[in-house]
């Protein structure tokens, strides 16, 4: 086959767009522009009036120069983040219609968790993708000293601050996933679920908001327990949604007729997450469902992008862990006797595989 000719290349440079390149690799910018935001609180002070820059300079305490407050404020107006009328002195900011209902902590549909948490602990340890990836160790506040399969949490809760940061993360990421599965599965056929890993009860709050016949356990590690007791109380759900604490990689199963996993399994290797299928299905009744929620990545693994940016977190967060496909799952599921594999798509990116025993 014959090069194209010097004409030929020159043209084909010319028709080419760089563009994508410079937006992903210089994504940080943007994304460290929005995370600031979120951090200094200004959606939610905007949630309950518009501001002048000047008020916002004075509000959040920025010590920089106007003609820069202005310049940050401008790039989230760019950004579609912040509306705006008039401009320098004369402009009045207001949130975007999407961001007065996600960043104002004010709102119930509040997400600012995931990026609060990516903004104090995820955006530095990304810094090291490059190493995690030269050594397969994790990256995170463990990094030196080797661990995985989900160990970090150990050291996570062991500081109420972080933990609770996470705690708030993970709500923040899984609001819309958990209301999608809670209203397209027929839990009003089953009589009880156990939510492994079930950090401050969400997911059992969700399931017994829309199914009043349902009990729920929540299962996770003691310092999380205080956390779901509280929240599970505020919506007067304490009678049919019990607590319970342990490691769920050692401690025995309480019996529920579903299972339920919400970004679990991805913090594991395989082997591990061979164990614990096969542990689910050795606790559950006949006819027992378990479901993973997850960012299942397509079996083709093009589309699904923060499917696999997940995966990729899983190394920065545990090393040999890492996110999968339906592909793999139903291996997994089927190897530990599981007869029947679906899937339902919840939001974004995320799915439920589910399994029928």
């Amino acid at each position: 086959m014959l090069a194209p000719s010097t004409a030929e290349s020159k043209k084909l440079e010319a028709s080419l767009n760089p563009s994508k390149i410079m937006q992903i690799g210089m994504g940080f910018w943007p994304a460290k522009t929005l995370l600031t935001a979120v951090k200094f609180g200004l959606f939610t002070h905007l949630g309950q009036q518009p501001l002048s820059g000047k008020e916002i300079k004075e509000k959040l305490g920025l010590n920089c120069s106007l003609r820069h407050v202005f310049d940050w404020l401008d790039t989230l107006v760019s950004l579609g983040f912040l509306e705006r009328k008039g401009l320098w002195q004369d402009a009045v900011y207001s949130n975007a219609e999407d961001t007065g209902s996600f960043l104002d902590k004010n709102k119930p549909a509040y997400m600012g968790g995931i990026l609060e948490m990516s903004d104090a602990r995820l955006y530095s340890h990304w810094r090291y993708l490059d190493e995690g990836l030269l050594t397969g160790l994790p990256q995170n506040e463990g990094k030196g000293t080797p661990h995985g399969n989900m160990e970090f949490f150990s050291e996570l809760y062991k500081d109420e601050n972080k933990l609770r940061e996470f705690i708030n993360a993970m709500r923040g990421i899984q609001t819309g996933n958990f209301i999608a599965l809670a209203e397209k599965f027929d839990f009003s056929r089953y009589s009880s679920v156990l939510d492994i890993g079930g950090a401050d009860g969400w997911l059992s709050i969700q399931i017994c908001l829309r199914h009043p016949a349902i009990r729920c356990t929540t299962f996770d590690l003691p310092p999380v327990q205080p956390l779901a007791e509280k929240l599970i109380a505020h919506f007067n759900l304490s009678d049919r949604i019990q607590t319970v604490s342990g490691d769920f990689l050692k401690a025995p199963f309480p019996r529920a007729d579903i299972i339920t996993m919400g970004n679990i399994l991805h913090g594991m290797n395989e082997e591990a997450k061979e164990q614990l299928l096969k542990k689910v299905y050795d606790a559950l009744p006949e006819n027992g469902v378990f479901i993973a929620i997850e960012n299942i990545i397509d079996d083709d693994r093009r589309q699904n992008t923060f499917g696999l940016l997940m995966s990729l977190n899983m190394l920065i967060e545990n090393g040999d862990a890492f996110d999968y496909s339906m592909a793999d799952f139903s291996k997994w599921a089927k190897k530990a006797g599981f007869s029947r594999i679906e899937t339902k798509a919840l939001t974004g990116p995320a799915s439920a595989a589910i399994a029928y025993k």
